[in-house]
């Protein structure tokens, strides 16, 4: 008697599933949707992990309003409640940098802990993972800006164009998600959670200190004012400020939709490249 001899059929790869292009439209939300409830129940089984998008504004906004406003309220011949008037709108141009610094360290700790090893082996879209990351932070920011704005009004911050609130969340949050594809990128290619964060530091400090977004930039010397003129932040502070408590607006709005789109239409497919092809 002879013995059947079976030849292995090769099980199909995971790549071969996700890097599938005929996955369609509606099975991407579909496991856009899932990542994120996935993420919120994290969020919610670890709540330890909201406290930066609580005390940060509070912090900054106490910090820069009792230490700093006195004496750059004088210089803008206001005292500290005009200081207020113009720090709490560059704040809000803050918020969608700073967690997007915290999407790109979060999505290297889900590399090195073997979390995207596994996604990887699903059968879903490899842009879905990235899509979700970027909606929960994006509901991170609004959570920062809410208790921002809770912690704006209570040292004297008066709200003046309700609407112009609204747009300014709306510009922020823009421009927060097209930054957050530079630091997926970041979680990515850098090889630990403090290489992003260092990374993320030696970026964002000059960007945030050297834009119009705690002081008004005409006594600063010649050389950074090109720069500053150029910083996307300063933009998006002057276009928040002109929109919640008066002024110009139309430049702002225009060069942060700019650079929104044009770091999201470069950095993107790059994120999502880096992604699938990550050994």
């Amino acid at each position: 008697m002879s013995a059947a001899t079976v030849t292995p059929v090769p099980a199909p790869t995971a790549s071969a599933d996700l890097s599938d292009p005929r996955i369609p439209f509606r099975a991407h939300l579909r496991h856009t949707g899932a990542l994120v409830r996935r993420n919120l129940l994290w969020i919610r089984q670890d709540p330890e992990s909201m406290f930066d998008a609580v005390l940060f504004p509070v912090i900054f906004t106490l910090l820069f309003v009792y230490v700093f406003g006195g004496s750059i309220g004088q210089s803008m011949g206001g005292g500290q409640q005009a200081y207020v008037q113009y720090v709490v709108p560059g704040l809000m141009a803050m918020m969608g940098m700073n967690m997007a610094q915290g999407v790109g360290t979060g999505f290297n700790t889900d590399f090195n802990s073997g979390v995207m090893d596994r996604f990887r082996s699903l059968p879903i879209g490899r842009g879905s993972v990235l899509f979700a990351k970027i909606a929960v932070e994006l509901m991170r920011m609004l959570a920062a800006t809410f208790v921002l704005m809770i912690v704006g009004v209570l040292v004297g911050f008066d709200i003046e164009h309700w609407p112009g609130l609204l747009a300014s969340v709306g510009l922020s949050a823009v421009f927060g998600s097209a930054l957050m594809w530079v630091f997926l990128t970041l979680g990515v290619v850098m090889k630990s959670a403090q290489s992003v964060q260092a990374m993320g530091f030696l970026v964002l400090m000059p960007l945030q200190f050297g834009s119009s977004i705690f002081a008004p930039t005409q006594s600063m010397p010649g050389w950074l004012q090109n720069f500053t003129d150029y910083n996307p932040l300063s933009s998006l502070a002057d276009a928040a400020r002109g929109l919640m408590v008066g002024g110009p607006v139309a430049h702002g709005l225009w060069v942060t939709l700019a650079w929104s789109a044009g770091l999201t239409a470069v950095m993107a497919p790059v994120a999502v490249y880096k992604f699938r092809t990550k050994a």
